[in-house]
């Protein structure tokens, strides 16, 4: 796989991020769980930044899964708010440090504002190439793949054509220059996948740490990095 390069230290191109502890976060310091989603955003922004500085192509954060739905009504409304500022606040960084901003998940069940938003979004930045910020919303991996399959029935295309095409034209991150991640980190001290890209994901390097995701700083994502290159990745050789 292709590596991004800063200096002499050779960087992963994709690290995809699973901001766990938002509300934990919250609770701990005897805060309301809105209180954590913002500065758990606050936070995820800080870092996008700070990836991009050094130099990684693509950033990815899963903002919210096909299974937080079931969340309370007002805390999914809150949110629902927060990612169309934020997705506002994103474009205007995205064009003038030429970014492109990608969409994971499904759009249809978005509130009406957000999803114009992000498509408004996507489409002003999608010439760039210098750096990617995917970000999965309303996504499951699951999900993903069976709506990848379903395009595939549409398309009548058999398992030759299937084996020809490969499945990742079919999938959210087509639009990602190296759609699989090289490291994947998440924070909160939790130990799973989540089936967060169960396609993309097959030799991704992972990175649980202990931080609920607004105490996670620069600095840990600089250990997670530091961490990545210590290892041999040999791709099942």
């Amino acid at each position: 796989m292709e590596k991004s390069t800063k200096g002499d230290v050779r960087l992963p191109v994709h690290v995809a991020v699973i901001p766990d502890g938002n509300r934990r976060w919250a609770k701990k310091h005897h805060l309301p769980a809105l209180v954590g989603h913002q500065r758990g955003y606050d936070r995820a922004n800080q870092l996008a930044k700070h990836a991009r500085r050094m130099g990684i192509k693509i950033l990815t954060y899963w903002a919210f899964s096909t299974e937080n739905w079931k969340r309370a009504a007002g805390e999914v409304n809150h949110l629902m708010g927060l990612f169309e500022r934020a997705i506002s606040l994103h474009l205007r960084e995205a064009l003038v440090d030429q970014v492109r901003i990608v969409h994971l998940g499904r759009k249809d069940r978005l509130p009406p504002t957000l999803k114009k938003k992000i498509s408004d979004a996507e489409e002003k930045t999608r010439a760039f190439r210098r750096h990617y910020l995917a970000i999965a919303l309303d996504y499951g991996g699951r999900d993903e793949v069976i709506r990848a399959i379903s395009k595939l029935e549409k398309g009548n295309l058999g398992g030759r054509d299937l084996e020809k095409n490969g499945l990742d034209r079919y999938l959210d991150t087509k639009d990602l220059p190296q759609p699989e991640p090289d490291l994947i980190i998440r924070t909160s001290a939790q130990q799973r996948t989540s089936g967060f890209m169960l396609w993309q994901s097959q030799y991704s390097e992972y990175a649980f740490v202990d931080k609920l995701f607004p105490d996670f700083t620069a600095a840990d994502f600089d250990q997670c990095i530091a961490d990545y290159l210590g290892r041999q990745r040999r791709f099942g050789a």
